[in-house]
């Protein structure tokens, strides 16, 4: 039986997500990106409008600065 989870979970999965996947590919377009997370974590439309507007344009976490 799955078990659910609060939306806000799966917002700061799908963050990481994104993040991870602009490090390691940078050659992705976001809205790709966008619309895999969309898909893997079960993101509204509001969602994603939401993480467009913060994530579109600020550059990946470099976990080596």
């Amino acid at each position: 039986m799955p078990t659910l989870m609060p939306s806000s979970e799966l917002l700061r999965r799908a963050v990481v997500f994104i993040d991870e996947t602009r490090r390691e590919h940078p050659e992705k377009k976001f809205a790709d990106i966008l619309d895999e997370a969309a898909m893997r974590f079960n993101l509204s439309p509001l969602d994603c409008e939401a993480l467009a507007r913060i994530l579109d344009g600020e550059k990946p976490k470099n976990s080596q600065s």
